[in-house]
């Protein structure tokens, strides 16, 4: 299994959520954030605003599903300027839901 976390431009969650239940993936997790990237914030005037409002989405997905799910947040996350966003991928050892003991997705 796969972490996907995403960092993504607010303005592009709702498409990018769309795009992913229309790909098969339902289960998603958001979450308000703030940051900035390698281009340290935005600079307007005088002014440097470098805690930028993002959306994180987390979601955990199969191995063999995991490029694909990223393609999706890629193509719809994707405006060609500064400030789109990044995707983070690592493994998860074991996922359990708490409700049934259930291991796996």
């Amino acid at each position: 299994m796969k972490m996907i976390r995403a960092v993504i431009r607010p303005e592009a969650v709702d498409k990018v959520a769309d795009s992913l239940e229309s790909g098969g993936f339902t289960a998603l997790t958001r979450i308000e954030v703030f940051g900035r990237g390698k281009q340290k914030g935005i600079k307007v005037g005088n002014v440097v605003y470098d805690n930028l409002p993002k959306t994180m989405i987390m979601m955990v997905v199969d191995d063999e599903k995991m490029e694909s799910a990223v393609k999706i947040i890629e193509d719809s996350a994707r405006t060609g300027n500064i400030g789109d966003g990044k995707i983070f991928i690592s493994s998860v050892e074991e996922a359990y839901t708490i409700r049934t003991g259930q291991r796996g997705l």
